[in-house]
């Protein structure tokens, strides 16, 4: 019903409609499973980047410390232990599987819901009658400008869980110190601490990081934690740092705080290793926008002593302005861009590339030379390994990350980039044996 709408009505109307049709749709799932939502706790995980790593951080910590703790994420769902691999195109699902869902967690006990929770949901009511009492805001950064329209439009969308929030009794939330827009998030709820590496309500000091992941000091309201994050890259320090203010907030212990953040040994497709016997490194990672590549070069960057070399799209109909920023940002950190697909659906993916590529020539790349143009993602991923040259190169993979399927014309194909990363490995690793000892 939705696709045939979206076809007939214009664009700017569709949008304006939608939030009430999934109004609609909410308050029906609800009524229609019971009111699922009822004595269970929640807490909402909001931002452009580093939603998902956060809410199983903080999922992980919970679950760790005893409590019956459910999560819905970008990449997983599930209760306790028993996690199943999300596979719609989505951060947050849509109004009828979340209150199915939440039917499932309740009868089989769960305390605490941590929920990733997407502009686009939030903005369209999809999270209609979850009680959330405690909001955290990871940061908010450009994207998703062609739904919203504008970055305040957007901005709000994100805020408008922290205006949820404000009707519960705890009140409360977690808000990233660093970001132009901490104060208008934090001030939504009567009580709000913020994090971050700096100056913040909690913080980090002797931050030691490396390439599997990083040990600092937490330094917090009710003390210091000795932390291990097993998620390579700064901005995981953050994340954990969001959740050790969680922990606070909840009363945890100084033990159960550290020993449950240190549990998590990784997110699927965030800043993931890929190995499959070759002695060079390779890592994919979801990220997509400017903010996230930036955020991956920057980190990556400093312990990469050989060629870096980047594949990555943009997806079709998505936030078009982004295009040349994602490109001049990779043209800028990378040796070698490779542009590719993400989602071409029906728009013609030359026509993404060569958008994408205006950017990394201004950054300097040159066709042919230092940047390429392959389509087809599979044999992008396969040149990519055949650049390499030395032990200390690394290739990185951006955008479809954790995602099951790809989206091509009117169709979807299955998909998963670990597995075609791995299978480009092994077909350079036959090429040329002596890239054949592990890199770890």
């Amino acid at each position: 019903m939705k696709k045939i709408l979206k076809k007939i009505i214009p664009e700017q109307l569709f949008i304006r409609i939608v939030p009430k049709w999934h109004l609609l749709i909410a308050i029906i799932s609800v009524l229609r499973y019971g009111f699922p939502a009822r004595n269970m706790k929640f807490i909402g995980v909001t931002g452009t980047n580093g939603k998902t790593t956060t809410t199983n951080m903080i999922y992980t910590m919970l679950k760790e410390a005893g409590y019956s703790t459910a999560h819905l994420s970008t990449t997983t769902y599930g209760l306790n232990n028993d996690v199943h691999q999300q596979i719609e195109h989505m951060t947050t699902v849509s109004a009828p599987q979340l209150q199915k869902r939440l039917k499932d967690f309740k009868e089989a006990g769960a305390e605490w819901v941590v929920i990733e929770a997407s502009s686009h949901a939030l903005v369209q009511n999809r999270v209609w009658g979850v009680p959330f009492e405690i909001a955290v805001m990871t940061n908010v950064t450009h994207e998703h400008l062609d739904y919203h329209g504008t970055f305040e439009s957007y901005r709000e969308a994100k805020r408008k869980l922290f205006k949820i929030v404000a009707k519960s009794k705890r009140n409360f939330g977690v808000v990233y110190a660093e970001d132009p827009a901490a104060k208008l998030f934090g001030s939504t709820t009567k009580r709000y601490v913020t994090y971050g590496p700096h100056k913040a309500d909690v913080s980090a000091r002797s931050i030691k990081l490396g390439t599997d992941g990083s040990n600092f000091t937490a330094v917090g309201d009710k003390g210091e934690y000795s932390m291990t994050v097993n998620i390579p890259g700064d901005f995981n320090v953050s994340n954990a740092l969001a959740a050790v203010a969680v922990g606070e907030e909840l009363g945890l212990s100084k033990s159960q705080i550290e020993k449950g953040i240190a549990a998590l040994k990784g997110v699927e497709a965030r800043m993931m290793k890929i190995h499959a016997g070759q002695n060079f490194s390779v890592i994919i990672d979801h990220g997509g926008t400017p903010d996230a590549f930036q955020r991956v070069f920057e980190n990556i960057v400093p312990i990469t002593k050989g060629k870096l070399v980047v594949v990555f799209g943009s997806p079709a109909h998505r936030d078009k302005i982004k295009r040349p920023i994602q490109g001049e940002i990779a043209g800028k950190y990378a040796d070698v861009v490779i542009l590719t697909e993400e989602d071409d659906r029906d728009e013609p993916g030359e026509q993404i590339m060569n958008d994408i590529a205006v950017g990394a020539e201004k950054a300097g790349k040159v066709r042919d030379k230092d940047l390429f143009l392959i389509n087809d993602r599979t044999e992008a991923l396969d040149f990519a390994m055949t650049l390499v040259q030395s032990k200390d190169d690394l290739v990185i993979s951006l955008g479809k990350g954790h995602e099951k399927t790809i989206e091509r014309g009117n169709e979807v194909f299955p998909w998963s980039e670990p597995d075609t990363a791995k299978s480009a490995i092994k077909k350079a690793i036959k090429a040329n044996p002596k890239a054949k000892k592990v890199s770890k």
